[in-house]
């Protein structure tokens, strides 16, 4: 609560440090700001919807940081990251237990309360990418539209996807985009895609 708090405090100093340029958006963002203050306190509703926005807002997600230069896909990779317990397969069943593995964290660690709630007459789907860095690491991480619960959720979860050996292309580490397919409702079902190029939205 404290941390949204500060938050909005914050977003003045950066909004009005540009004169007049107040776009629409800023304009809502000072009047939600107002409205919390007076308020006080947020219900549980209201701070899931500021935690989805911090999340969309989060400079660690996005693709910011894949490079033209490490444009290197899943399906492309000579060998692919290594997922904890895959270690002793060889490299075909390497790449099926990285998606089992993926899938199976995502759908495990995913808060079916969320998509739940939406009361959805029948499920939805919703694409995201994320990058594997050199380190084994989940880094960049990109969300298609969906609802803003949804985007956080899967947000979420993804900066939770343990460290694994990174993959290895012409003998030596690199960075490599995965995406996945996220269908919710009442259920949470994750594939693992292979992607043909790097999303540009």
């Amino acid at each position: 609560m404290k941390k949204l708090f500060l938050l909005f405090l914050l977003i003045p100093l950066v909004s009005f440090g540009q004169k007049n340029t107040e776009s629409a958006l800023i304009i809502k963002i000072n009047a939600v700001q107002e409205q919390v203050m007076a308020q006080g306190y947020l219900t549980e509703d209201e701070e899931l919807a500021m935690k989805s926005l911090c999340s969309i807002m989060s400079n660690s997600d996005g693709l910011a940081n894949y490079h033209a230069d490490d444009r290197i896909i899943l399906k492309d990779v000579d060998i692919p990251p290594v997922y904890y317990g895959c270690e002793e397969f060889s490299e075909k069943e390497i790449r099926n237990c990285f998606n089992n593995k993926v899938s199976t964290f995502i759908e495990r660690e995913f808060n079916l309360t969320i998509s739940k709630g939406l009361h959805l007459s029948e499920p939805k789907q919703v694409e995201a990418f994320f990058i594997i860095n050199q380190n084994g690491n989940v880094t960049g991480k990109k969300v298609r539209n969906s609802e803003l619960s949804i985007q956080a959720e899967i947000l979420r979860v993804l900066r939770k996807i343990p460290v694994m050996k990174p993959a290895i292309h012409e003998g030596k580490c690199v960075s490599i985009l995965c995406s996945i397919v996220v269908k919710y409702g009442d259920e949470i079902e994750v594939e693992v895609m292979y992607i043909p190029e790097r999303p540009t939205n």
